[in-house]
């Protein structure tokens, strides 16, 4: 009754994303270009409040999101990054949102057991296992770890989780998935059972949930992260797209985030997938039916930075038919330069006609779409 309930709110949600989205009859053509690009933008920032640097790009960019980290990675953790306590973090996503005309979409990575931004040790209550455990257990109990968290997130004004991880552990050392227990399962039925379970959850307290990262990262030897990650020869094409093909065919009316992986058989131009219309318009949306909201992994990981700049990446994600563009702002000096350019980079390529216009209506329709969803515009 659930998917069946919530296959109708996308429905309807989508059309008014096309017509008259949220309590201001706000439509994605009543945005000028500039404002629309923001709206595909989601970014992070340092601090633990709204200085006055970050307050600045928030009114010039107007962005549709942002990330939250606890950990800062250029200080190697001596300084908190965005995180340090829930009366804090319900704070600044207060702060946030006030400076924002059109609501945004707030996000950590909150899968659970090493990949989880909201950590006891900061005060929060919620303990979340690991994919690997959750998934040895009973998908009910998936089921009630993950409405706690959702509640939790929901409670300090986090409303988009980038989870769950529905990659199959193919290769079980797989450094960025298998080692780090970050699968539910090696079999597709049982990582869609709780992948099912998690997303549903997060569904019901009103925060988007994410499947990553597509169309498999399972079976890679290598770490996107690090550098250039080709799994041409590891991939197993029916076993690791089947969780999404299961899932869609379920109703799922989350997000999906792409990975960087090189697969040449996906894409003869050997492109990163976020990078490649091959993986997201022909196999993600035409072959596997999903319309919905496309985020890319982060453009600041190895995988991209090693063969394009930050504008590249880009203006090639979009034209991929990636929605959300995330600049992850934890391994680039001058953070809001980085976001200032990409943006730039994209109006540019619209200007010359590299992106067409209705390109970017098209990712902002559905962008609105999800937070209608999501109640955001309520």
């Amino acid at each position: 009754m659930r998917r069946a309930t919530t296959l109708l709110v996308l429905a309807l949600a989508t059309a008014i994303a096309a017509a008259s989205c949220g309590s201001d009859d706000l439509e994605a053509r009543d945005l000028t270009l500039p404002e629309a690009v923001g709206q595909m933008l989601l970014f992070g920032f340092p601090g633990t409040e709204v200085e006055p640097a970050v307050a600045e790009l928030l009114d010039e960019v107007r962005p549709g999101g942002l990330i939250l980290y606890d950990y800062d990675v250029r200080s190697g953790g001596t300084q908190p990054r965005n995180i340090v306590s829930p009366a804090q973090l319900e704070a600044l996503t207060a702060s946030l949102q006030e400076h924002s005309e059109i609501p945004l979409l707030i996000a950590v990575d909150a899968e659970g057991g090493l990949v989880n931004r909201l950590k006891q040790k900061y005060g929060f209550t919620v303990v979340v296992p690991s994919a690997a455990d959750m998934g040895a257990g009973d998908p009910e109990s998936t089921s009630e770890i993950a409405a706690a968290l959702a509640e939790q997130l929901r409670s300090v004004g986090i409303n988009w989780n980038l989870a769950p991880v529905v990659d199959v552990d193919v290769n079980p050392d797989s450094p960025a998935i298998g080692a780090l227990g970050r699968a539910f399962s090696a079999d597709p039925a049982q990582v869609v059972e709780h992948a099912s379970a998690f997303s549903d959850a997060h569904l019901d307290h009103d925060v988007v949930p994410t499947l990553k990262h597509f169309p498999g990262h399972g079976s890679a030897v290598g770490d996107t992260h690090l550098g250039v990650t080709d799994v041409t020869d590891s991939f197993v094409s029916d076993v690791e797209l089947a969780p999404y093909r299961m899932l869609f065919e379920q109703g799922y009316a989350g997000a999906v985030m792409t990975n960087h992986v090189v697969n040449r058989r996906l894409d003869p131009a050997a492109l990163p997938a976020t990078l490649s219309a091959a993986v997201v318009t022909d196999l993600l949306r035409n072959d596997l039916g999903y319309d919905g909201v496309v985020i890319s992994d982060d453009m600041g990981m190895g995988a991209i930075v090693e063969q394009f700049t930050l504008e590249q990446a880009a203006v090639r994600a979009v034209n991929a038919g990636v929605d959300v563009v995330l600049i992850a702002n934890q391994t680039h000096d001058d953070e809001a330069d980085n976001v200032l350019r990409v943006r730039e980079a994209i109006l540019s390529a619209v200007e010359s006609g590299e992106i067409p216009e209705e390109r970017i209506y098209e990712s902002v329709q559905r962008i609105l779409a999800l937070k209608q969803q999501y109640g955001l515009l309520d």
